[in-house]
């Protein structure tokens, strides 16, 4: 089905377009609607690594917004669905997702959605698979840990991108290699055992600090080990992680170092499961630890 190109809506017309004709101030200014801490830097990040549409009144202003992250040929995400609060309760989020799903008919699904948002999506036939806490806050100097016997951690280069997204298609289930090609600049670090890295971290400016993500390991000791140094070089600024870990050694790491759980949202997804799937995989597995981000998964 062919989503429409305009839409009225409590008396005024609205169109579609594509966001990278959009005013990147007024994307700013729709987030900071509705209490969402992504800078203009992080708006124009997501434009240059995904796609989206916003839609437009009759004066041009932005008024709403979505995107979405292609990895691989079957798998996308599904993010920075906004729309503005006085255009809520008229359907214009129903309205731009009809686009987003016309251009995703044939890929499975993921997104994590606002409480807001839930019953939006689970109209739309996502399925909730498991919560992602956000732990924030200003963060405290991390406990002294050792690293895992037999290990070495080392800055991330440009060298590693082909280990570290093979490692990462293995945890999270998509090629996400593009995504990772723009994270390299910023900093990162692997874990190696036997010359082969096991774990990574990376960390980059976003929203009122930064933020730890995505963090890929096959046991907390490792994940713990590639985030602490991140938290180290943080200490006394604000820094946020998004997992889904509810309980064990990462999670009470998070809690030492200050990053308490702000608020949580749910991942859900359509067509093929996607992370139910991997909660049978056995024991050092590679999983996510954390996020690169909402939208990004």
């Amino acid at each position: 089905m062919i989503a429409d190109k305009s839409k009225l809506v409590d008396s005024f017309e609205m169109r579609i377009a594509d966001i990278n004709t959009a005013d990147l101030e007024q994307l700013h200014a729709l987030s900071i609607g509705v209490g969402w801490p992504h800078r203009g830097d992080d708006w124009q990040f997501a434009r240059e690594f995904g796609k989206g549409v916003v839609a437009l009144d009759e004066a041009g202003r932005v008024m709403g917004s979505a995107m979405w992250f292609p990895y691989g040929e079957h798998f996308a995400t599904i993010g920075l669905v906004i729309t503005s609060p006085r255009l809520q309760a008229h359907g214009t989020g129903h309205w731009l997702m009809d686009h987003v799903l016309a251009q995703l008919a044939h890929r499975n699904l993921g997104l994590n959605a606002t409480r807001a948002a839930r019953r939006l999506y689970r109209s739309l036939n996502f399925t909730p698979e498991s919560v992602v806490a956000q732990c924030q806050g200003e963060a405290s100097l991390p406990p002294e840990v050792d690293i895992p016997s037999g290990t070495e951690l080392r800055p991330l280069d440009t060298a590693d991108l082909a280990a570290i997204a093979e490692l990462d298609n293995e945890a999270f289930g998509a090629d996400r290699a593009a995504l990772l090609t723009r994270l390299l600049p910023a900093r990162g670090f692997g874990l190696t055992r036997n010359g082969k890295i096991a774990a990574f971290s990376f960390c980059r400016p976003f929203g009122r600090g930064h933020v730890i993500g995505p963090v890929v390991a096959a046991n907390d000791a490792d994940a713990i080990a590639v985030i602490r140094l991140h938290v180290a070089e943080h200490t006394g600024e604000f820094l946020r992680l998004d997992t889904r870990e509810k309980s064990g050694a990462f999670s009470d790491f998070l809690s030492h170092c200050g990053l308490s759980v702000f608020d949580t949202v749910t991942t859900m997804s359509r067509g093929r499961p996607w992370l139910s799937v991997r909660e049978s995989w056995p024991s050092g597995t590679p999983k996510t630890y954390a996020l690169a981000g909402h939208a990004l998964g």
